[in-house]
């Protein structure tokens, strides 16, 4: 039987030499979500999970993770990925300002 992720370490690092927020369990890479940076914006570009991790609801906290550290560094936050736009239009982040294009 697979551990529940509350059984698991779970951790977001935002690795900017790559562009992108990885989010690792147990230490291994789970999956990231890319991010290209435009002056006072960040554009987020791509969400991906690996297979071996799909259905944990990773995806979500990895996303949570990064648009609020955006909103925190006071980033207009432009979500071109499909699933990152999903996400911003059914949770609220406090002080996020969201540019849709």
């Amino acid at each position: 039987m697979a551990d529940s992720p509350a059984d698991r370490s779970v951790t977001v690092t935002r690795a900017d030499e790559r562009s992108r927020y990885e989010i690792h369990v147990d230490g291994a890479l789970a999956g990231f979500t890319e991010y290209r940076d435009e002056a006072s914006r960040i554009v987020f570009t791509h969400t991906e999970v690996d297979d071996a991790y799909q259905g944990q609801g990773l995806a979500s906290a990895l996303v949570e993770a990064a648009v609020t550290d955006a909103a925190s560094r006071d980033l207009v936050i432009v979500p071109l990925c499909p699933y990152t736009a999903r996400w911003l239009d059914r949770h609220e982040v406090s002080g996020a300002r969201i540019e849709r294009r």
